[in-house]
């Protein structure tokens, strides 16, 4: 097996042509008919049981040359890669310039290559000075906040809806006399100003009273998920049922008893000040942070290939989709609701793609220039943590080298980034 290496005439971009014996594709063409013989079908032979040379004659001399070539390049590409200390980052694109069974194997892999990073200035950045304090206002809004969430409501009965209200309706929704899915509902809960309707929905609610009838009129919005619906005018036949108003609890020391473990209103607010004040250290750790990487990277040049980014975007995009199937919902079903097709998605997100690669790139760079390396002890803690958390056994995960430098970039990442931090200059 020869395999040849060369730069082409663009940046961070290798060439790699393969020439395979033609003994080793032979050799894979037989092992993928031993896969795949049990789905052949020729007559005169039981189904499976023809050989090889005939069922190349009855299909075709090249049916298993795609898939032989699936079954022995990835390994090799992969060890000329490894040999050739290639940080590839984009798939590669195969040219097969020679297939043929007799013939040795001849293609070529153009792929793209970890790019170079030309640092700028990282040490002494200037950053502004940021800081929250914890005020009254902040601590009676959280104060009410509690409240709400230990609201009741109750029922009125002695006048029509108001904002703020929850009512108890039957709605039913049509458009031009036809009536449409999921337009229509009984004994529904909504609450007047929550603004989880169409627009103006809520606003004719107000003044029903109970048992009362009425038809309103609404237009859907011209950005409606539904294309069928959007900018389109409807009339909603209401019935409303019940009004209730939210009933807030007095907040005192009785309060403070029911909704924490304090027994004064004075602990409460003393816990809430505490609480608020973490959250604004961390608050404004992360913006330091934030605005230090920001500035190091403006500082910083890379060139990031084609290739990077479109990985980057289908990591992206493959998160999206986790998160959505959590909540019950698929990739195809979120792109209609926002009136997107997947191309108007994957370049919205490239730009937010490329800050995130030139983040991790000039990362890298500043680790390697300042010779950072992982803590073995850390290392060690953090799978021994690990190992109590998924039950599993610390020698076991230890002797996993790729979680390990997974780890180790973790630790390194969260050290640099703490480095940057402590070499700034506030303003």
């Amino acid at each position: 097996m020869n395999v040849k290496v060369e730069k082409t005439e663009k940046n961070n971009e290798v060439k790699l042509s393969f020439q395979i014996e033609a003994e080793k594709f032979e050799e894979a063409i037989k092992k993928v008919f031993v896969k795949n013989a049990k789905y052949f079908s020729i007559p005169g032979f039981r189904k499976g049981k023809a050989p090889l040379n005939i069922v190349e004659k009855h299909y075709g001399s090249a049916i298993f040359y795609e898939d032989a070539f699936n079954e022995l390049v990835p390994e090799i590409y992969e060890n000329a890669v490894k040999e050739n200390n290639l940080e590839v980052v984009s798939r590669p694109d195969i040219d097969i310039t020679q297939m043929e069974k007799g013939k040795d194997l001849i293609f070529t892999a153009i792929v793209q290559t970890k790019p170079d990073v030309k640092l700028g200035k990282y040490k002494g950045i200037e950053i502004k000075k940021i800081e929250y304090n914890v005020s009254n206002e902040d601590i009676e809004h959280e104060l009410e906040h509690m409240a709400e969430r230990n609201s009741r409501l109750i029922n009125v009965t002695d006048r029509p809806v108001e904002d703020g209200d929850t009512v108890i309706i039957d709605f039913d929704g049509s458009v031009d006399g036809v009536h449409f899915e999921g337009g229509k509902a009984e004994n529904y809960e909504l609450k007047i100003g929550s603004n989880t309707f169409i627009p103006g929905f809520e606003e004719q609610l107000k003044g029903m009273k109970i048992d009362e009838e009425k038809d309103i009129k609404v237009q859907f919005p011209k950005e409606y998920f539904s294309k069928d619906l959007a900018g389109k005018d409807a009339i909603f036949a209401i019935k409303l049922h019940e009004i209730k108003k939210t009933e807030l609890p007095k907040i005192d020391d009785e309060f403070a008893k029911d909704v924490s473990e304090f027994d004064t209103i004075e602990e409460l607010k003393k816990s809430i000040k505490d609480k608020l004040e973490k959250e604004n250290e961390h608050r404004a750790k992360h913006e330091k942070e934030e605005e230090v990487i920001n500035k190091v990277c403006e500082k910083s040049e890379v060139d990031i290939p084609s290739g990077m980014i479109e990985l980057e975007v289908d990591n992206m995009i493959n998160d999206l989709e986790n998160r959505l199937k959590y909540q019950g919902f698929n990739l195809d079903k979120y792109l209609e609701m926002m009136g997107k097709t997947e191309g108007d998605m994957r370049k919205e997100l490239a730009e937010e793609a490329k800050k995130n690669i030139k983040t991790r790139l000039v990362l890298e760079s500043i680790i390697k220039a300042e010779k950072m390396k992982a803590d073995p002890v850390k290392v060690e803690e953090k799978i021994e943590e690990m190992a109590k958390a998924y039950n599993k056994e610390k020698d076991e995960l230890m002797k996993n080298e790729s979680l390990k430098e997974h780890i180790e970039n973790s630790i390194n990442t969260e050290e640099v980034v703490k480095f940057l931090v402590e070499n700034a200059k506030t303003k």
